[in-house]
């Protein structure tokens, strides 16, 4: 157990490895009760969110939710979220357990009147079923992504055969797919388009940074957030300077691969696949090559 956001939250029950494979090949089950619930409801709640957020809402419908930005005006990250459309005209947003206090109080100081911001994270539970045989595992039928619903689950999830998984596997899990992590992907301080989220930003609309958006996407981003595979026996850890320029934002060892991979800020004529970088693993030069993203993809049966 280790302290997180104020949390007492679990690295490993069994094992990283092993409960990384379970993923992979079966079910596993992760409490991510950390997490922030913000509450948005109102007939001007829906207009507040559209001038807030990235993405396009009015492509959900109630029972649907989205993966959106929450953005600054310089195009910076302020969160990663999904938003889930609880009716009409009340959403529940989903937000990183670090931010869930920035992020409430963005919300709030931006209020339209017929508006209501309320922070829920004490009302709500949360576990994450994720792997091949997760739906299968908790005898529901299949349903599209982005959907959802509500109810109480962590002993009967486990009682069904899920293995449950900590902060270790979820890491490894999340960096063989690319999933940026705020805090060392992206963060205020990096835009949306060279983070590579650019599929999440609508900039037909205007929603708060989208201008600045608009000229990085037209202009080029200086950088790009790229992935890579070790080509020596060698674990990237964050900050760990590349050779050719940029650094290391998350690194990890691939229970699936069996290498070290990570993610990582390089100038954008190096963020090719294919092209060989070189990362200073605490003073030793070790080779790498960027690879498309994700890093590992589900063989499809």
């Amino acid at each position: 157990m280790v302290p997180f956001a104020g949390w007492e939250m679990p690295v490993q029950y069994g094992g990283v490895i092993p409960e990384h494979r379970a993923v992979r090949e079966d079910a596993g089950a992760f409490d991510v009760s950390h997490m922030g619930e913000i509450d948005v409801e109102g007939p001007r709640a829906e207009a507040l969110l559209d001038s807030l957020l990235s993405n396009d809402l009015a492509r959900i419908d109630v029972g649907e939710a989205q993966y959106t930005l929450l953005t600054n005006e310089r195009g910076g990250i302020v969160d990663d979220l999904i938003v889930y459309r609880l009716g009409p005209c009340r959403f529940l947003l989903i937000v990183n357990a670090a931010n869930a206090d920035p992020d409430f109080e963005w919300l709030r100081e931006r209020e339209l009147t017929g508006s209501d911001v309320r922070d829920v994270s004490d009302e709500y539970g949360l576990i994450a079923v994720q792997g091949p045989r997760a739906l299968e595992r908790l005898g529901l039928d299949d349903a599209p992504a982005f959907t959802f619903a509500e109810g109480d689950l962590w002993e009967r999830v486990l009682a069904r055969g899920v293995e449950p998984c900590g902060l270790g596997a979820r890491d490894t899990l999340r960096l063989e797919v690319c999933y940026p992590l705020h805090g060392n992907d992206i963060s205020p301080d990096t835009d949306a388009i060279s983070a590579g989220l650019g599929w999440v930003c609508r900039l037909e609309r205007d929603f708060t940074g989208a201008d600045e958006l608009r000229r990085i996407q037209e202009e080029g981003p200086a950088r790009r957030l790229a992935a890579f595979v070790m080509e020596e026996r060698a674990i990237p850890r964050r900050g760990m300077p590349i050779a050719e320029g940029g650094e290391v934002t998350s690194g990890t060892h691939s229970p699936t691969l069996d290498r070290g991979i990570g993610m990582g800020y390089v100038p954008t004529g190096l963020a090719e696949p294919g092209t060989e970088i070189t990362i200073d693993v605490r003073g030793r030069p070790r080779a790498a090559k960027i690879v498309r993203k994700p890093i590992y993809k589900r063989e499809e049966h």
